[in-house]
């Protein structure tokens, strides 16, 4: 459906972040926090945007969301564990996404009678692509854990892995940031 096109292939800023969100942990549970506490948050803000009860300007939210995909990409070249607060983090910044996900949603100017169905419809095809990004991540990432940690390099995979491709990230959501915010008309 549409909510799943906007992640694969259609939200390239959404899928870098869900990938900083991978890459900050190697253990699944910190992963499922992160990933439960950014659903719940952008579920919150998607229904509560699209159904008018807030309405942030897509002028401030597309820069803010540039800048969550900077900052969690930052935080795993810092950070050598992940922190305890970044499930928090996670939830935050899925405020903001939600209201990013918001303006694709109502982009779609659907009759009233059938919003609250297409919302949930469009919200499960964002879960879902979410859902795809990390089936492929980890199947790109398991095969090369397995590799190293049989080589007895299973240390390399941060510096080889995850700060390179966290790297990529960030600048890439700094980019943003600096377009969405003062580049575009």
């Amino acid at each position: 459906g549409i909510g799943f096109q906007h992640i694969l292939p259609g939200g390239a800023d959404h899928i870098l972040f869900v990938l900083a969100l991978f890459l900050a942990s190697t253990r699944v549970r910190p992963l499922l926090l992160q990933i439960s506490a950014f659903t719940v948050a952008h579920t919150a803000t998607l229904g509560l945007t699209a159904a008018g009860v807030i309405a942030p300007a897509g002028s401030v939210v597309e820069p803010l969301i540039a800048l969550t995909i900077a900052w969690a990409a930052a935080e795993n070249l810092i950070f050598k564990e992940m922190q305890a607060w970044r499930p928090l983090l996670a939830f935050g910044f899925g405020l903001i996404h939600g209201m990013g996900f918001a303006g694709a949603f109502g982009a779609l100017g659907l009759p009233q009678e059938i919003f609250w169905p297409a919302l949930i419809g469009f919200n499960v095809g964002v879960e879902v692509g979410q859902l795809s990004v990390i089936g492929m991540a980890l199947a790109v990432s398991l095969p090369v854990r397995g590799i190293l940690a049989r080589a007895g390099r299973k240390q390399l995979y941060r510096p080889l892995i995850v700060l390179p491709v966290s790297l990529l990230i960030g600048v890439a959501g700094l980019w943003w940031a600096v377009e969405r915010a003062f580049l575009q008309g």
